[in-house]
């Protein structure tokens, strides 16, 4: 078992540390076991208020920010608890990132089937790869749940991860990192990643950033801790790859203090798309790189933003780490879906119904527009804005959907312990504001069951009905409640209603009945 001056070590402390073996981490009293080291984190729950019951399920130590703390066990004063959590969850798993190459992808939109792309590529290239993303963590063969709804993961379940990939041999880890986990310092550190790739910074998560500036800060930690020392067995030269088409471009790129990979549309990217062909169900484009590289790219991920998530990809594989091109081509033609990314759901009915992801107004616009490509009918929307969240992109949305989609359902989505009715009023103000007219346009429909029901009952053969906002999780929050929802079930269960057929049960909602 490591000592505590392992697991701290590199800290500025006060005062010397206890000689004392630790067993566990934890940041939860009521998990806390027998010779653990307890971090009394105060960010949202002042975890100070429970340490007597820390010290009762026998913990060994506690690290903490605040002075004179009178224990019975030893309290250990840091100047930032996250930092000495990240620091000691790393160092009791052995520091596994020094011996995997390391890719975090984070963005406002497309991290998910960016980092998806990434790890297909460095599959197809023969390089065994873990993956930790929204959806799930992939290790090896294994595919575990990480219930990343309701939380963004510990700095600890992030280094157990990559600890579980080290030990089962893998060399290569795609890590998918939020705003939230790089600003508090959960999952991987920056200074451990190789190459850093950022999709794009739009309007989201200003309920926990307070402002744009400091949204932007958080994501910019991912390329400023490339330019800070950690030691590799495999060292890489490390690489920044940004989007040269998105407004965070310049601002990110006086942040990266190390070698840079500008892709996208514009001229003066680097890594470039031209010939681009999007059609309904499928996606080609030639890729122009540096070093006179070109080669063809096709994909039945369809949608223009894409070509995006395809060339970040092949920067952060082929450009970074030297994957061979046709590596590329196979990886990229493998991923044929991402679970809750323009997923279709098919029982036999005569227009077309997808889920997707999209619950930002970049992304629903992105969505909106990829759908317009798929029917010559109408474009049905169903979507909410969440509670206790980013309350301008309300608004926002709203406005989207009514300049893009022909009919527009607008409905639940975690509303947690906001007023559902508030939160639809504002939308609907919103989409008023864009000539929306309500009961002809846009409709209220609080369930969102029912929402979807109702979406289905307006299509007619060849139409389109995007399900969006929820993509692949696997609840909604009313209060302070988790209730079991997925909206592809949620789907198949209206579907089946609508065409008589056996299928699902539809979930059940505070609002269903």
């Amino acid at each position: 078992m490591p000592t505590l001056a392992e697991l701290l070590d590199g800290l500025a402390l006060t005062k010397p540390l206890p000689d004392a073996e630790i067993t566990g981490i934890a940041v939860d009293s009521r998990q806390v076991q027998p010779g653990d080291l307890f971090f009394a984190v105060v960010q949202g729950v002042d975890r100070y208020k429970y340490l007597d019951q820390v010290v009762e399920r026998g913990a060994a130590a506690v690290v903490g920010e605040r002075r004179d703390i009178d224990l019975s066990i030893p309290h250990i004063q840091v100047a930032d608890t996250r930092a000495a959590l990240a620091q000691a969850a790393a160092a009791f798993h052995g520091y596994p990132a020094r011996q995997l190459t390391m890719i975090g992808v984070t963005g406002t939109d497309g991290k998910t089937t960016t980092s998806n792309f990434i790890y297909q590529i460095l599959q197809a290239a023969g390089h065994p790869t873990g993956m930790i993303s929204t959806v799930n963590a992939q290790v090896g063969d294994q595919v575990l749940d990480t219930g990343f709804h309701v939380t963004t993961p510990e700095a600890f379940d992030t280094q157990r991860y990559l600890r579980l990939m080290v030990d089962a041999g893998l060399t290569h880890a795609v890590l998918e990192m939020t705003s939230i986990g790089l600003a508090q310092q959960r999952g991987a550190r920056p200074l451990e990643f190789d190459v850093a790739v950022v999709t794009n910074i739009t309007h989201e998560h200003l309920n926990d950033h307070g402002t744009y500036a400091a949204y932007f800060d958080a994501k910019a930690l991912l390329v400023e801790g490339l330019a800070q020392p950690f030691r590799k067995t495999r060292p890489v030269d490390r690489l920044a790859v940004l989007n040269r088409d998105d407004k965070s471009y310049d601002s990110l790129a006086k942040r990266a203090k190390v070698q840079q990979l500008a892709y996208g549309l514009h001229p003066e990217a680097l890594l470039r798309a031209a010939n681009i062909e999007n059609n309904p169900d499928d996606l080609f484009f030639v890729v122009h790189g540096p070093h006179g590289l070109q080669f063809p790219i096709h994909t039945s991920m369809f949608g223009a933003y894409n070509v995006s998530n395809a060339l970040a990809a092949i920067g952060a594989t082929v450009v970074a780490l030297g994957i061979d091109p046709q590596a590329a081509q196979a990886g990229i033609a493998a991923l044929h879906g991402v679970p809750g990314r323009m997923e279709r759901i098919q029982l036999g009915q005569d227009f077309t119904a997808i889920v997707d992801f999209a619950h930002t107004p970049n992304a629903l616009k992105a969505a909106l527009e990829a759908g317009r490509q798929l029917t010559d009918g109408k474009v049905i929307a169903v979507f909410g804005s969440a509670g206790l969240r980013d309350k301008a992109k309300r608004h926002m949305m709203a406005e989207v959907a009514a300049e893009l989609a022909d009919l527009t359902v607008l409905t639940a989505e975690d509303p947690r312990a906001e007023s559902l009715d508030d939160i639809l009023e504002e939308m609907a103000a919103g989409a008023k504001g864009k000539g929306g007219k309500e009961g002809e346009t846009f409709w209220r429909v609080p369930d969102r069951g029912a929402a979807i029901s109702f979406a289905l009952l307006q299509a007619k053969p060849g139409d389109l009905v995007l399900v969006l906002g929820k993509g692949h999780e696997q609840s909604m929050c009313f209060g302070e409640t988790e209730y079991p929802w997925d909206d592809r079930v949620a789907l198949r269960a209206a579907l089946a209603e609508l065409l008589g057929i056996a299928g699902p049960e539809m979930p059940k909602l505070p609002t269903s009945g």
